[in-house]
């Protein structure tokens, strides 16, 4: 359906008048503040109609001072508001009949909704949990009936401010939970917990994926008939436990080691993609349980659709676009997946999607894609979807409060105007400080388009950015704007720490451009870098923000670290500037430069700030042009358990007056073993004890584990280590 008539069809719903609006009459519920309107409710109504009924009162009132009463089991005499379920309806309405106002949804939590989106209608903003704009009026009139029939029928952003705020996701119209009607312990990822590793690969390998000729569990071999009666008994006893649920999850665990078996290569070299296997698996368990919907990912390796093998009509295909470049639409920059989307729904696949709106690796950070979102999922509603899941951070992330706003606000309605959305939101919420916020926005989003070259990454870092459209001069401008907006709100608190809270992403970007050495450590600087890291601090904190990126790296550990950051870099390393030769040449980031050791920028927690990784061992050895005296040695290294990256089994120090001869100082074992219960991101320095030494050449040997322990998803793949700053100290 072409965009035009896309837009037509959605007004046409929004807003629509019934067949007999032609003949309905405006109603004014408020005359001069006053109402001879009741709200009437059922004796029978239940919690939400009771909530839908009050929602009302209170909405009333704040617009017009006036209180309109709530009767239950009221007479039929006198102008009244009411509440009527019609199960057959699949959208919200209000509609004028004989001077009374009908509210009518399916059920009673649709009406609760239907409350919100008329006084949306009717000038209302719902902003945050605790922010609501409501207009000031004197007479509140109902000039028309209201249809509601959104073309995206479960909306869903992932996102604490919903979860745990379910009147808000009432005002904004989206789920209270991530995946409404699922079995709650089997939503995504589930082979695991059908079929576990603990309880049957030493007895039977066979039950597991076969990966370079070895199985490993991985994933599950979808062609072993004990395998899917295993997956069939535990999906029965899953339903018997949870007998309200709809829906269950069978699904591939998170990583791309599938089955290479002779049986399960077959299907899917047949069927041209691993996707083969999976829905003929799923296809056997759907015809299993034909009153029950059965979920499966369309997730990397399963993402192509098959060429013929068709979905059960109860299969739920939940595709996924995690390899998205998010500087532009999906249909510009990323071809593969709109492929994929279309070919799954030349399939007549039931269609959910789960895409993805923040940086993983970086919550705080900026990451300019909101302009991205809304053709999204519009190219998503093209194609069939009425289901769709915004992966957001959950937790707070940069511009928390506008992101959610905005991703609700287009789940609801794709084809709103996105300019309007934010300037309004920006206006309401941030005061006199919205131009700052609105500069920041769309200086992020200009600049992003001056390099169309650019990949913006789920899973990148903000330091990508900082020789292009995140540069030093775009941070101090956008720095320049805030400081303008702090002046403008001097005396108004509560609106400068929603600004201070916005300002947080831009503060976490100029933190880490002073960790990549881009801003010489000076002492102006060093002025400078504390005024941030302060008021970063002070923000995080009264924002009770836990976590800064998916691997669960806390922000008390973030803080404590950059703290050290300035310490460590504040002080004289020996080594900094001085070459460096390598053993073994670096495979990644940093630009593979050796000199990425001793440049005196440190690296950040996710691998593309300022770390060489390796995937053999690390042998580097240091010239500091002339003998010299110091004390201790030290390196960082960084750990990602799930990208694969790990801490060194143990790293080696030598020392040496003439590059030939050396002898080894100390050899430090890792303390943190890798273990299932591993930290998932770390930062370490391995160094020698603290002791006089004298030396020219300083050689620093990390021993890489080779390959990742059987149980580790990326069993049977190489293991990276990633080095970075060689600290000599006095």
């Amino acid at each position: 359906m072409k965009a035009y008539y896309m837009r037509f069809y959605f007004g046409i719903l929004v807003l629509l008048f019934s067949t007999n609006a032609a003949l309905s009459q405006p109603i004014t519920l408020v005359k001069n503040k006053q109402s001879n309107y009741h709200i009437s409710l059922p004796s029978e109504a239940d919690s939400f109609l009771n909530k839908s009924a009050l929602s009302f009162q209170q909405l009333v009132h704040k617009m017009t001072g006036a209180r309109i009463p709530i009767w239950s089991n009221a007479a039929t005499d006198g102008r009244s508001v009411e509440f009527r379920i019609n199960k057959n309806r699949s959208g919200y309405a209000g509609t004028i009949e004989n001077g009374n106002f009908i509210i009518e949804a399916s059920n009673s939590y649709k009406c609760w909704e239907a409350v919100f989106a008329i006084f949306e209608k009717l000038g209302c903003r719902y902003l945050s949990p605790s922010v609501t704009f409501t207009p000031t009026l004197t007479d509140l009139v109902i000039a028309t009936d209201y249809a509601f029939d959104p073309l995206v029928k479960t909306r869903t952003v992932h996102a604490k401010l919903f979860y745990e705020n379910p009147e808000f996701a009432a005002k904004r119209r989206v789920t209270t939970s991530g995946f409404p009607g699922f079995v709650p312990e089997a939503f995504v990822h589930t082979f695991h917990k059908f079929v576990p590793e603990r309880n049957y690969y030493s007895a039977h390998p066979e039950y597991y994926a076969l990966v370079k000729n070895k199985r490993l569990p991985t994933q599950l071999c979808l062609s072993n008939d004990t395998v899917y009666r295993m997956i069939k008994d535990s999906v029965a006893a899953y339903f018997n436990r949870y007998p309200n649920a709809a829906v269950i999850s069978v699904s591939q665990d998170d990583n791309t080691q599938y089955c290479e078996c002779d049986r399960c290569a077959g299907f899917d070299k047949q069927e041209g993609t691993p996707a083969a296997s999976m829905i003929r698996l799923v296809n056997k368990i759907a015809r299993d349980f034909p009153a029950k919907t059965i979920s499966t990912l369309a997730y990397q390796y399963t993402r192509k659709a098959p060429k013929t093998l068709r979905p059960e009509h109860n299969v739920l295909v939940t595709l996924c676009s995690i390899e998205c470049d998010r500087s532009a639409p999906i249909a510009v920059k990323s071809k593969d997946f709109e492929t994929d989307l279309i070919e799954w729904g030349r399939l007549g696949a039931t269609l959910q999607i789960w895409d993805y709106t923040t940086q993983f690796t970086n919550f705080l950070a900026p990451f300019p894609n909101l302009e991205t979102i809304q053709p999204n999922i519009q190219l998503f509603v093209r194609n069939g979807a009425n289901w769709i899941f915004e992966q957001h951070s959950h937790n707070t992330s940069e511009l928390y409060e506008l992101r959610c706003y905005l991703m609700s606000a287009l789940l609801w309605d794709p084809y709103a105007s996105y300019d309007k959305l934010i300037t309004e939101f920006c206006q309401l919420y941030y005061g006199k400080g919205s131009a700052a916020v609105l500069t920041y926005v769309k200086g992020l989003e200009k600049s992003i388009k001056e390099y169309p070259k650019f990949f913006l990454f789920l899973y990148g870092d903000p330091a990508q950015g900082f020789d292009t459209w995140l540069s030093g001069q775009k941070l101090l401008q956008y720095q320049q704007a805030f400081d303008q907006s702090e002046k403008a709100l001097k005396g108004q608190p509560q609106l400068l720490e929603r600004l201070n809270k916005a300002r947080i992403g831009l503060d976490y970007a100029t933190l880490e451009y002073f960790r990549t050495n881009r801003a010489p450590f000076e002492l102006n600087n060093r002025t400078v870098l504390n005024a941030v890291y302060n008021r970063f601090k002070a923000a995080t904190l009264k924002g009770n923000i836990p976590i800064v990126n998916e691997m669960g790296l806390t922000l008390d550990t973030y803080l404590k670290s950059y703290q050290q950051f300035m310490t460590n870099a504040g002080k004289k390393n020996l080594a900094r500037g001085a070459a460096v030769s390598l053993v073994n040449k670096p495979v990644k980031y940093a630009k593979e430069d050796p000199q990425t050791l001793t440049d005196g920028a440190f690296g950040g927690w996710s691998f593309f700030a300022n770390w060489l990784g390796f995937l053999n061992e690390m042998k580097a050895t240091v010239d500091l042009k002339e003998t010299k005296q110091f004390r201790s040695i030290g390196i960082n290294f960084l750990q990602v358990t799930n990208h694969v990256v790990f801490f060194p089994v143990r790293v080696k120090f030598e020392i040496s007056e003439d590059g030939i001869n050396y002898t080894t100082i100390s050899t430090v074992e890792n303390p943190f073993p890798l273990q299932k219960t591993s930290k998932v991101n770390d930062i370490y320095q391995f160094h020698t004890p603290e002791i006089p030494m004298k030396a020219r050449y300083i050689r620093v040997t990390g021993e890489n584990m080779n390959t990742p322990p059987y149980w580790h998803h990326a069993a049977g793949n190489c293991a990276w280590i990633f080095a970075d700053e060689i600290v000599v100290s006095e």
